[in-house]
């Protein structure tokens, strides 16, 4: 008789692998030899309809069995009661696992174990190589064991046979949607106090150039899905290998994850009688305290730290290549055709750049496959050497999301690593040296700052009392809350800036009604973003939204919005130097996280965008990139000023829709200097997005540094006079389109109707009183007090002053400046009532009168009340006999 089984403390893997084997071998039993992890004990009572009938261990007479298959194990250790199988003469055992050979692996006649991500995944190669169709449910089963063991295809261990065997189940009738409902369970308060209480002890090292991070914690009770939490803090605290602890009743569970090909976590944590694979592993050790379990992780450790390997060692020789005049459409078909994950872009043989299949696919989904491929690969790429150390590649890969590492015999391009050639190493590497390892040796991490010191002497006091709050708040909701944005930036640049953006690792919205209930704040909730606006008593305001994640449907169109994690939030962003994160919560209170390296970027002065698509997806950027450039005094990485021409020339920004364009044009002119940034678009080619025919030419500049001058002036005399320079800067902007092409430029930027006619309406009647009042002046007239009122009055201020400094005119300068500063507030002294009591009749006449009265009084001919009430009386009785 056969019998199908797995390892102690079995997985999804387990049980999809089981499945399928019932499958190969008809007729066998099937049983688990022990307990399950909790998620799957959950599953198999919420879903038996999709399990294949299984026997119990104890019901099992082994006398019976005469072949034993076993999945996802090699070690007999770990096979429970049915070790005792392996001593049978006779018996004949066959092996499926993806874990790699050990000195203590059971013997096996048949049976398949090679490197992939899952054993599901052999299984399933199995079943199509013999043509036997799985059942939905088998399907269903198969594919939870991928996306577990391989992290939804998302772990460095993962092979393109994993995501081969995930397509055929898919096609197969697997219920994709229960991977998300299963393996992405929430947090259970038990799990979210053992995580911080994990966060709360880690300790990183470096040895050799490895960062090796442990923490421990101890619990009465069990706690599950340690694992989770193993994935959770790698991510968050992007870490190259970490090992957890955990003292649970009578046991001790090890977790391990590694990153790198120094470590092999499966060979260490065997050292525990455990089990797994290069970059995954777990085990139990039962009788020791968490203290000894400790001592001997730190003295193994020891042993397992590889020497460094070097590129040359790994990488992948001859090098196929893409020519300069290749489109991305014709890339993108060669990435596929070779299933190439990103390729090298040479002229001659200069090396360019490198475009990735993600990047080429995205550009053709967009509409601009015909584009060459020069305008969106990479330009910015590592230079390795056949001696550059294997982790630095690693490192780079990794923390910069690249897939492809160029290696040169100086200027001869030799080689490439891929994450293909990483992945063969991690599975292939072998121990063949020892380093020294101090676990009291600590070093943070070189992503993180500590800047609670700075935060104090920086920020007023009630406003690091407020980030405490927040803080507090985070904590007792058991959520993380970081202020990102513009407000971190400019705390390292040590520029003021109290405007404040918070974001929560779960409800942002319901974080910000409980901190306003809290604080007797007003919040105003936007549920179709997962953000919120708190309005303190004072009138302050605080955005706090959810961490999410934003992708583009096309170019230009606003981004549909997601839940997601801290780092997934901070990569939608537009700029490094936007990206930075200050933690709040009270246990990790000021600490910077950096994960795109917008540190750097800030000490170079850089500008940089986070993917070669940024602008692609949101066009906007363009200006936002100019503002932060002139603003700050930076200056765009070449790469990134690149890819913003290549967006203006394949009419990327044109698409935008009027009301964002005019949003980031107002921005722009709202700059405390915005001639810089105007010089800049111009310069870009961005100001024919706005009118194709908009210019920034000599006389251009001189009109704006003219109105540089009498804005200044403006201010000085400190009138009592609302004011908007961004409409002054825009009249100037404007100022080379006649009317209708002017009256196109607001249309296309769909301004509200209220200011077109401030800044298009009165435009045409300004310029038309001004060109009069300067033909007067040109023929030697003299303009009394009277007639420059009548002419400048009902005028915007930003239009005179526009014209002001259109004019060229030194005496029409100064009669606009004697209209402003003498003449716009002078008023009639009577009032209309006081008028109708001297008989005037009601209507016209009455504002007719005022206007003489008001005339009088500019050109100095009366000046008190008395004088005004005695002109009046002339006037109405003149009025009078005229009608006799």
């Amino acid at each position: 008789m056969d019998l199908v089984i797995s390892h102690l403390n079995a997985d999804f893997d387990c049980l999809g692998s089981l499945a399928a084997a019932a499958r190969l071998y008809p007729g066998a039993l099937l049983s688990f030899p022990g307990s399950q992890e909790k998620n799957l004990r959950e599953f198999c009572a919420r879903h038996p309809d999709l399990l294949p009938p299984f026997v119990r261990s104890k019901d099992i007479d082994l006398s019976r069995i005469t072949r034993l298959i076993v999945v996802d194990c090699q070690q007999g250790s770990r096979i429970g009661r049915f070790a005792e199988l392996l001593e049978r003469p006779g018996l004949t055992v066959h092996l499926y696992d993806h874990h790699p050979a050990t000195a203590d692996s059971i013997s096996a006649s048949g049976g398949v174990v090679r490197p992939v991500g899952a054993t599901a995944t052999i299984m399933t190669e199995l079943l199509r190589e013999r043509g036997m169709e799985p059942t939905p449910a088998e399907a269903t089963l198969l594919l939870l064991g991928i996306h577990e063991d391989t992290g939804r295809l998302l772990f460095p261990t993962t092979t393109p046979e994993d995501y081969r065997a995930a397509a055929w189940l898919l096609e197969r009738g697997a219920r994709l949607h229960l991977a998300d409902e299963i393996l992405s369970p929430e947090l259970t308060t038990p799990q979210v106090e053992l995580l911080h209480d994990l966060l709360s002890t880690l300790k990183t090292s470096e040895v050799s150039g490895v960062r090796l991070s442990v923490a421990h914690a101890s619990r009465p009770w069990y706690v599950g899905d340690i694992a989770g939490l193993a994935h959770m803090m790698r991510d968050m605290e992007n870490l190259d290998l970490l090992v957890l602890v955990v003292a649970m009743a009578d046991r001790v569970y090890l977790v391990a994850r590694s990153r790198v090909p120094e470590v092999d976590v499966g060979e260490l944590l065997r050292l525990f009688g455990g089990g797994g694979h290069a970059s995954a592993a777990s085990a139990t050790v039962k009788g020791e305290a968490l203290s000894v379990v400790l001592e001997r992780l730190e003295r193994n450790l020891l042993l397992i730290v590889h020497p460094r390997k070097t590129v040359g060692q790994i990488m992948s020789s001859p090098v196929r290549s893409l020519s300069s005049a290749t489109t991305v459409r014709g890339a993108r078909d060669l990435l596929v055709r070779y299933n190439y994950s990103a390729m090298p872009v040479l002229q001659g043989e200069q090396l360019l750049g490198i475009i990735t299949r993600k990047v080429a696919e995205k550009t053709v989904y967009h509409g601009l496959g015909d584009r060459p491929v020069t305008e969106v690969m990479h330009t910015t790429v590592m230079r390795a050497t056949p001696e550059t150390p294997l982790a630095t590649v690693m490192d780079h890969m990794v923390g910069g999301d690249r897939r492809f590492v160029p290696v040169f015999d100086g200027e001869k391009l030799v080689g490439v690593v891929t994450r293909t050639d990483l992945l063969r190493h991690l599975h292939g590497a072998s121990q063949d040296g020892e380093s020294l390892y101090d676990l009291e040796r600590l070093s943070p991490e070189p992503k993180e700052r500590e800047l609670a010191t700075l935060l104090r002497r920086r920020l007023p006091a009630d406003s690091v009392q407020l980030l405490e709050l927040l803080g507090k708040s985070g904590d007792a909701l058991g959520v993380a809350v970081h202020a990102v944005g513009g407000f971190v930036r400019d705390l390292l640049l040590d520029v003021p800036n109290l405007d404040l953006d918070i974001t929560v690792e779960g409800d942002g919205i319901f974080f910000a009604e409980t901190f306003g209930e809290q604080h007797g704040c007003r919040v105003r909730p936007h549920q179709a973003f997962g953000t919120a606006v708190v309005v303190f008593p004072d009138g302050r305001k605080l955005d706090v939204a959810s961490t999410r994640l934003e992708y583009y449907d096309s170019p230009g169109v606003l981004p549909t919005v997601e839940r997601a994690s801290l780092r997934h939030d901070l990569y939608r962003r537009d700029f490094t130097i936007n990206t930075l994160a200050l933690c709040l919560n009270t246990n990790r209170f000021g600490i910077l996280l950096d994960f795109f390296g917008g540190q750097k970027d800030l000490q170079e002065k850089t500008v940089r965008v986070l993917h070669n698509l940024s602008f692609v997806e949101d066009p906007t950027r363009a200006f936002r990139a100019i503002r932060f450039e002139q603003r700050l005094g930076f200056q765009l990485d070449p790469h990134t000023e690149g890819l913003l021409r290549s967006a203006v020339r394949a009419g990327l920004v044109e698409r935008v829709g009027g009301k964002r364009l005019l949003g980031e044009l107002i921005q722009i002119l709202k700059e405390q200097e915005p001639v810089p940034a105007v010089k800049r678009m111009a310069q870009l080619g961005l100001l024919p997005c706005i009118h194709n025919e908009l210019r920034f030419g000599p006389d251009s500049e001189q009109l704006f540094a003219e109105l540089e001058r009498v804005l200044a002036w403006y201010q000085l005399l400190y009138l009592d006079m609302p004011l908007e320079p961004w409409t002054v800067w825009f009249l100037a902007l404007m100022d080379r389109l006649d009317s209708p092409r002017y009256l196109e430029a607001c249309r296309r930027l769909l301004m509200p109707e209220r200011l077109m006619e401030r800044v298009f309406g009165h435009r045409h009647q300004a310029l038309k009183r001004l060109q009069h009042l300067r033909q007067m002046v040109g023929r030697g007239q003299e303009i009394s007090n009277s007639r420059l009122y009548a002419g400048l009055h009902g005028m915007p201020v930003e239009l005179l002053l526009y014209g002001l400094a259109r004019s060229g005119q030194e005496e029409l300068r100064r009669l606009v400046s004697h209209y402003l500063t003498r003449l716009a507030g002078v008023k009639t002294l009577v009032s209309g009532t006081e008028l109708q009591a001297l008989g005037a009749a009601r209507g016209p006449a009455i504002r007719r009168l005022k206007e003489h009265l008001l005339a009088a009084r500019l050109d100095g001919l009366i000046a008190s009340k008395d004088e005004e009430l005695a002109l009046a009386r002339q006037l109405i009785a003149g009025s009078e006999r005229s009608e006799l």
